[in-house]
């Protein structure tokens, strides 16, 4: 948690098109489900696909801005490698870091741009964070259980839980949002999203 115990700041970090504002969305409703007070901050105009999207969450009492100082997140839960790297300035020391490892490789990488290099994100990521605080999510395998990878916003969320990154929010609380939000067609699958981080392959 932050310098004062009664809250604790989180910040979701993904592309246009991952899911990144649903994530924040259902983690606020998770934590207004327990009674904790609840702020969030979005980007704005960058939703289009392939632009970074970030939400900052702040939850319990000492959080009179919505917005969280750089150094200051407990956790950063990322849906793409590269946009963790690019929150990591945010992250306190000892913070948790929760990301996928499947990249989504920017059109200027394909054109002539900066190549993206995946071992050299996940190992800096590993560096930096520390094998303790670090969970990496198999998108891959995920994707492979569900049938889409359109929910790995959601694994990640579970997956975030089960490592203790999301502060008081439990997977239970996770659950009571997702029923309360999602669209009955798709809550089967966003369930089974979030306990399919259960698998050791996972955290």
């Amino acid at each position: 948690m932050s310098e004062n115990a009664m809250s604790t700041d989180i910040i979701l970090a993904g592309v246009g098109g991952q899911g990144a504002v649903l994530a924040s969305k259902l983690l606020a409703r998770a934590a207004m489900g327990r009674g904790l007070p609840v702020k969030t901050a979005e980007t704005i105009g960058m939703a289009q696909r392939g632009g970074s999207v970030f939400s900052h969450v702040r939850l319990g009492e000492d959080s009179s801005s919505p917005l969280i100082g750089r150094g200051r997140a407990d956790a950063i839960v990322a849906f793409e490698p590269a946009e963790a790297v690019r929150q990591l300035s945010f992250l306190r020391p000892g913070g948790r870091v929760v990301t996928s490892d499947a990249p989504v490789v920017p059109v200027s990488a394909a054109t002539g741009g900066p190549a993206y290099d995946l071992p050299a994100i996940m190992s800096y990521l590993h560096e930096r964070v520390g094998e303790k605080n670090l969970a990496v999510v198999d998108a891959a395998a995920a994707e492979a259980e569900l049938g889409t990878a359109r929910v790995l916003n959601v694994v990640l969320l579970g997956a975030a839980a089960r490592a203790g990154a999301l502060g008081p929010v439990t997977l239970d609380d996770l659950a009571a949002a997702v029923r309360a939000t999602v669209s009955p067609r798709f809550l089967d699958l966003d369930l089974r999203a979030l306990s399919i981080g259960d698998s050791p392959q996972f955290t």
